[in-house]
Parts: C-alpha cells; structure tokens; sequence
C-alpha cells in the first residue's frame, strides 16, 4: 500500500458519507481532478489551503488501489503530487482521522 492523504473539511466529509461518492471540493472541481497529498506534504497543505479551519478530516487513501485515474504530477516547487481524475468512494478510504 502507497498511502495517500485527502484533507476534507466537515461538511465535505459529511457530504462524503452520506452519498458514497466525492466529486471534489470546489477548488478540486474547478481544476478538474481531486486534490491529495503524500503524507509527507499534509502539514504544508494543511496549512495553506486549510489554515484556521477546525473539523478537518485527513482521509488515507491507497495510491495503488486509485487506479490509473491518480495521476502524479508537479506541484508546489516541482513536487510531486497525486492527482485523481475522477470521483473518490467511499470505499477506497482506508481511514478516518480528525485533525
């Protein structure tokens, strides 16, 4: 297993549950995949996109098991990141932690 992080806030997450399906947030809608991180990027994510939001959840997802839709592609100063390019179910979340 290659873990992988998705950050959802609350109501994501609820959303999330709810209908079994992710579509993306709206930044992730917008630029037309799911945005997720290697765990080593959560903290740095977290803190630019997500600074002084409480109710996070850090979803782990499996990297292998995503399929050729995940993409890994540059990012933030050529740093890779897994992109996915189409909607997240629920069961492909391995675990649950609130942030």
């Amino acid at each position: 297993m290659i873990p992988i992080i998705k950050l959802l806030r609350a109501g994501e997450w609820a959303a999330f549950q709810a209908s079994g399906v992710f579509a993306g947030s709206p930044d992730d809608l917008r630029d037309g995949y799911i945005h997720i991180s290697p765990p080593e990027q959560v903290a740095t994510t977290a803190a630019k996109w997500f600074a002084g939001e409480i109710g996070l959840v850090a979803l782990t997802l499996d990297a292998e098991a995503l399929g050729e839709a995940l993409r890994w592609e540059p990012a933030r100063g050529g740093v890779l990141f897994p992109h996915l390019y189409r909607p997240l179910r629920i069961e492909e979340v391995v675990s649950v932690v609130e942030v």
